[in-house]
């Protein structure tokens, strides 16, 4: 699993004019799924989401998780965090997984974000035409993959 969170004021995603999800304090997840992703991917990434100390203390230092600070999750599926780009200019899915593996596996994922944050977590529709809106803050964007788990 690939994961891109930013640290936001605020964030929203909007399907055919729709808001189906928005957050204020928090983190944006942009999550792309692989094949060979399972439950222990899912179970990792979402702790180290959970309990990444990215917010401020009172000393004005990252210090804090999400949790800590009371934010929200706002997730997003992204198949494209999984593009191939070392040939050509057009970028190559095939890592991607198809959503008869990727959508089962993302639901559980966000299941999984809900238990480790202790609330719902608002979300995009997977596969949809998605509009997404953000105020990063400060910026701050962590890039994950737990296949290379830096």
């Amino acid at each position: 699993m690939r994961a891109v969170i930013q640290r936001v004021s605020r964030a929203s995603v909007r399907v055919e004019e729709e808001i189906t999800g928005s957050i204020n304090k928090g983190l944006l997840v942009l999550v792309g799924i692989e094949d060979a992703d399972g439950e222990e991917d899912i179970e990792w990434l979402s702790g180290k989401i959970v309990n990444l100390r990215i917010f401020n203390d009172e000393a004005g230092v990252m210090n804090k998780s999400v949790r800590e600070v009371e934010g929200d999750i706002l997730l997003v599926s992204q198949f494209t965090l999984h593009a191939a780009t070392k040939k050509g200019n057009r970028p190559s899915y095939i890592k991607a997984s198809k959503p008869d593996i990727a959508i089962p596996r993302y639901e559980s994922f966000k299941s999984r974000l809900a238990e480790d944050l202790g609330k719902s977590i608002p979300s995009g529709i997977f596969g949809a035409d998605m509009k997404v809106e953000l105020l990063n803050d400060g910026p701050v964007t962590i890039i994950i993959d737990t296949k290379n788990k830096e």
